[in-house]
């Protein structure tokens, strides 16, 4: 089989395997949340109940508002019609949260501040903790070494909303020096002027860090072992022997080879952004998608909620068929079908 040949099955098996995930996990994630007892009608019509405010009247709203939200019928009723609008018209319904605002809309209004924040968050503390781990491994048993070690290891195990939480606490609290909440200050008009951009970058600066300081000793962590697993390979130690400088041996050899599962990593990570850290939105009321999600969680809004989860999923296994599909230019092992 011809090396094009090889390629081109591989490439096709991953596609068939990503599309194939697709559509099992849209439809687990349907049923998931029909587990759920009630829905957002129900829990409207009882919040009205609790007001004496509900009316016979309202029968007729529920109906139309059963039928908007796809609510009505059986449950294969209403999962026939769910896949037909997802696959056919990528319509994923109106949102009961901002009734009758389709959900895609919804979405793509809070979508940006999340990509911004976490997306460029996630970049730094990558690039921070990949170089440094590097460092740590080519320079592993010296004290400075076995020190940043070891706070490394400690750092990892803190939650974003933890260092979140303690970042307000100290700098904007006790140190007023950074704003709390909020994405840019009260007044400041959204447009693409200096006023607005620095806003945002004084008001995203501690949600960043909270990001920053906690991931980027996790990838210090498996930098550091891949360079040490990459320092005992046989091609290393001949580089060595050649006589090679320090500096030459650690770019061209250690940090290209250990640049390939952190890459790997990194598209996995990228693709987790809408997901990833919920809670630092909610610390510091960030307008991204943890807030819109968490308000649909306390509606029980299936759509919104729906949509949130099938974006994430998308977006984790379009990032993995994308470093599927980029391997066999990278690493030639797969190009002679020895992987």
């Amino acid at each position: 089989m011809t090396s094009k040949k090889r390629i081109l099955r591989y490439m096709t098996k991953r596609v068939i395997v990503y599309v194939i995930t697709l559509f099992i996990s849209f439809s687990i994630v349907f049923l998931f949340l029909r587990l759920i007892p009630g829905d957002p009608i129900t829990r409207y019509l009882r919040m009205l109940e609790q007001r004496y405010s509900y009316s016979m009247e309202m029968l007729d709203i529920v109906v139309k508002w059963k039928a908007e939200l796809g609510l009505e019928g059986d449950l294969f009723t209403q999962y026939s019609r769910y896949i037909q609008n997802l696959f056919l018209r990528l319509d994923l319904g109106p949102s009961f949260v901002a009734f009758p605002t389709p959900v895609q809309d919804l979405i793509l209004t809070r979508l940006p501040w999340t990509i911004a924040l976490l997306g460029v968050a996630t970049l730094i503390s990558w690039s921070i903790g990949t170089l440094a781990g590097v460092i740590l491994g080519w320079k592993r048993g010296t004290k400075f070494d076995s020190t940043l070690f070891t706070i490394a290891l400690c750092m990892s195990q803190v939650p974003y909303y933890i260092a979140a939480i303690f970042l307000v606490l100290l700098l904007a609290y006790v140190f007023p020096v950074f704003p709390s909440r909020y994405a840019f200050s009260p007044g400041v008009q959204i447009k693409l002027s200096l006023d607005f951009i620095s806003s945002v970058l004084y008001h995203s600066f501690l949600p960043a860090l909270s990001i920053v300081l906690t991931s980027a000793f996790g990838w210090l962590i498996s930098a550091r072992f891949l360079t040490i697993s990459i320092i005992g390979e046989d091609y290393l130690l001949f580089a060595q022997a050649k006589g090679l400088k320090a500096n030459r041996v650690l770019n061209r050899y250690i940090l290209r080879n250990a640049l390939l599962p952190q890459a790997t990593g990194l598209a996995m990570s990228l693709g987790f952004i809408v997901n990833g850290a919920y809670l630092v939105e909610w610390v510091f009321s960030y307008p991204g998608i943890g807030g819109l999600l968490q308000y649909a969680i306390n509606l029980v809004d299936y759509n919104t909620i729906q949509g949130i989860i099938l974006m994430s999923i998308f977006t984790v296994l379009t990032a993995n068929l994308i470093m599927d599909l980029i391997y066999p230019l990278i690493d030639p092992r797969i190009r002679s079908g020895e992987r």
